[in-house]
Formats: structure tokens, C-alpha cells, sequence
């Protein structure tokens, strides 16, 4: 784009033209040319303050010499290496058997023995059913007590088998023990909240009714005296 055409201003200076002058240079330089005379002098000198100097010359970078810059698909080749480079490494699976060979540590109790838990809460069943059937496990093998909760009447002995079942797959995959080799060393149920629900009675009475939940623990170790 060409720059307006621009006329040096008279030896006098711009007050010795008219304002008819004055507005004619102002329209040539693309410049408002509304005002008194004062006006337009101010804006004609202040835009030859702001021309360049004559004989000055923008350096334009040649286009050999500008810097490349890269395409889409190199800007995004960069990012995905950046960021591989950045991320932590990948853990493979089944790295706790394959890449090292080594065990984690399992928890030991004062006496040596290895110690896995698990424990569900606020299970729908009263405390004290619970702990019928926590009492016949207690001290069993992990087998033996699973045969024992398969067969036993009681409702609860469900959750409690899923509960044995946590803690054994706890054990495997954490400790890496077998099933085999595990035995319940402690089975013991804790009282929850209690939900208090109302029933209607004769002659507009309510009777409360208690529904009790329960905390159950289940304990596995390796050792021979298991139970307690």
C-alpha cells in the first residue's frame, strides 16, 4: 500500500496557507480536515512529526532468510514426543509377576505372622445372626469355611462368603498367597447404626420397628494356630 501523497510544508510554515489550502493538503493525506484554522496547522504538523524521515527504509526480511515455520502435521509430530518423553513410563500388566519377581511386603503382627483383612460395613443383617455364623469359621481353613457358608442355612451367610472371598482375592493379588495356604485367624462382627422404621397398630398406634445393620472383619494369616 502506497502512502498518501504528502507536500512539504512552506518555508513560512502551515499558518502562512488558507484554510481552503489547509483542508485541501488534509484531504490529500486522508486526514479530517473539520476545525478552525488552529486545528488543522496542529494536525498537519503532528502528522509530519509521525512520517518517516525521507531516505529511511523498512528492512523487509527476504523471504529466503524468514524463518520456516513448521506444518500442522510436524507441529503435532513434536507435541506426541514432547509428551512421550514427559509421561512416566508404562507399567505393564502382570508386572508384579513378569518384570520384577519380587513380593510385596505383607503385614506382619508382633509375633510374625502375616496378617490379611478385609472388612464390609453396614451389611443388613442384625449383629447377633451374624456372629452364629461367624463362629463356625472362625479358626477353619479358607475352604473349609467356604464349604461351611455355602451349606449354612442362614441368610447372612452370604455376605459373609463374599466378605471370605475379598479377602482371599485381597491376599492374591496384593501378597501374592494362595488360597490354599490361607486360614481365618479372626471373624468377628461389630454393631452399625440401627434404621428406625414405624408400623401402623390398632386404634392409630405406631410401633417402631428396629432394622440393625452390622460390621463385619474377616482376618486371614499363614500360620498353623490360625484362630483365636
Amino acid at each position: 500500500m502506497s502512502p498518501p501523497d504528502r507536500n512539504a510544508p512552506p518555508e513560512d510554515g502551515w499558518g502562512s496557507l488558507k484554510v481552503d489550502e489547509l483542508k485541501e493538503e488534509l484531504e490529500a493525506r486522508g486526514l479530517p480536515k473539520s476545525g478552525n484554522k488552529a486545528e488543522l496547522i496542529a494536525r498537519l504538523e503532528e502528522d509530519d512529526a509521525a512520517a518517516p524521515e525521507e531516505g529511511a527504509t523498512e528492512e523487509v526480511a527476504a523471504p529466503e532468510e524468514a524463518a520456516e515455520e513448521p506444518s500442522a502435521e510436524e507441529a503435532e509430530e513434536a507435541e506426541e514426543v514432547e509428551e512421550a518423553e514427559a509421561a512416566p513410563p508404562a507399567r505393564p500388566r502382570g508386572s508384579a509377576e513378569t518384570s520384577t519377581g519380587e513380593r510385596r511386603a505383607a503385614p506382619r503382627r508382633p509375633d510374625g505372622d502375616v496378617v490379611v483383612r478385609a472388612r464390609s460395613k453396614y451389611v443388613r443383617s442384625a449383629p447377633r445372626k451374624a456372629r452364629l455364623v461367624m463362629d463356625h469359621i472362625r479358626g477353619k481353613e479358607v475352604e473349609q469355611a467356604r464349604a461351611i457358608l455355602t451349606h449354612a442355612p442362614r441368610a447372612v451367610a452370604d455376605d459373609i462368603l463374599k466378605l471370605l472371598n475379598s479377602a482371599v482375592a485381597n491376599a492374591e493379588s496384593n501378597y501374592e498367597l494362595g488360597s490354599d495356604e490361607l486360614r481365618v485367624r479372626k471373624a468377628f462382627v461389630d454393631e452399625g447404626p440401627t434404621i428406625k422404621r414405624f408400623r401402623p397398630r390398632a386404634l392409630g398406634r405406631a410401633t417402631r420397628i428396629n432394622k440393625r445393620t452390622s460390621h463385619m472383619t474377616i482376618e486371614l494369616t499363614t500360620t498353623e494356630n490360625g484362630g483365636n
